[in-house]
């Protein structure tokens, strides 16, 4: 018979192994926490540049920047592996963003 894991089986398997493992299945829900504490922080990030920046340029900031901060953070929290490929391609969008916000489009006047 084969077993079909269902979509919770990551949290599950994490919390499940209570004698062997309760220290990787709380290692595991505090690493998501992390994730989930730093998608909310580029949302706050993104509405305040917004303020001051135009669509355009605080959409490629905060696009580059979350780029950036996901890959780190699945290297670093998760031991995924990045290849060279994905360190050229987020050197790419740096300098896109870097030129884009050096571009000739003015910032927004700061109405509070």
């Amino acid at each position: 018979m084969c077993r079909t894991p269902s979509r919770w089986y990551g949290w599950v398997w994490g919390i499940r192994r209570t004698q062997t493992g309760y220290l990787e299945g709380i290692t595991i829900v505090i690493k998501y926490g992390f994730v989930i504490l730093f998608n909310v922080t580029m949302w706050g990030c993104y509405v305040n540049r917004l303020k001051s920046l135009s669509s355009l340029q605080a959409t490629v900031t905060n696009f580059s920047t979350n780029f950036l901060a996901s890959g780190l953070a699945g290297f670093f929290l998760f031991d995924e592996s990045l290849r060279y490929q994905w360190f050229a391609g987020a050197l790419l969008i740096v300098i896109g963003a870097l030129i884009l916000s050096k571009s000739s489009i003015e910032k927004k006047s700061r109405v509070d």
